[in-house]
């Protein structure tokens, strides 16, 4: 509730990030659920359903309101700041956002201390679980819910980060996945990706939500020739089964 989307993409982008509404890319940086939203996402959520989620209105002072009145539950206040470590890579694209979610956590009683670890030991440490607050970059193969759903948010499965569990979710996972109708199969996407982030189901440690899915370019040398860039996937393509160099 606590973090503005808008400002985090903003300033993660160096002021490319700004983006207007909520799935409509205007820059570097998209709010979204589990799937990539539109227009390079094509199972995303419409902009009306993300926009109703918790954390994703556009009033962060009401949202930020709301967070603190539920910190203040437990006796967390101005002057009773809850002290966590926020772990993440020890890289500048990991770094940088941790930072930014540091300063948006100040908003409700949270004071964080940036933890950062060294890529050798990162992967590891997120397999024990072994913080209280994470803050993790994850890409998918490609852009299918059969892949992203089962891979991060099944039961017991090792890139479940943050060991979500929802059985009754899962046998929708299977059904999504033999629909044969495009345009059903996409709204049973929806209902789940929905529930994932009402459920702030993240692969991330402790339940941190999506915040958003970044953009980037692809670079390449003018003497390769077939190579065809993905819009939707940061792995996709990478066979270069039609790659030639002149």
């Amino acid at each position: 509730m606590t973090i503005d989307r808008r400002a985090f993409a903003d300033i993660m982008f160096e002021g490319l990030g700004d983006f207007e509404g909520l799935g409509d890319f205007e820059g570097l940086g998209d709010a979204g659920g589990a799937m990539p939203p539109k227009p390079s996402g094509i199972w995303g959520m419409a902009a009306e359903m993300t926009a109703v989620l918790p954390g994703y209105g556009p009033d962060i002072a009401a949202n930020r309101a709301e967070a603190s009145a539920a910190m203040e539950k437990p006796g967390y206040s101005a002057a009773n700041r809850l002290a966590v470590k926020v772990s993440t890579r020890n890289l500048p694209v990991y770094r940088d956002a941790a930072v930014i979610l540091i300063d948006h956590m100040k908003a409700i009683h949270i004071d964080g201390e940036l933890d950062p670890v060294d890529t050798s030991l990162w992967f590891a440490k997120v397999a024990r679980k072994d913080c209280t607050i994470g803050l993790n970059l994850t890409s998918n193969a490609l852009d299918d819910p059969g892949q992203a759903f089962y891979e991060n948010f099944t039961c017991g499965s090792e890139r479940n980060y943050s060991q979500y569990c929802n059985a009754a979710l899962e046998k929708r996972f299977d059904l999504q996945s033999a629909e044969l109708d495009i345009e059903k199969r996409r709204r049973m996407v929806w209902d789940i990706d929905r529930t994932l982030q009402e459920d702030v189901a993240r692969p991330v440690i402790l339940h941190m939500p999506v915040i958003l899915h970044m953009h980037a370019g692809s670079c390449w040398h003018p003497r390769v020739h077939g190579y065809t860039p993905m819009v939707n996937s940061s792995s996709n393509g990478y066979r270069f089964e039609d790659i030639w160099l002149d």
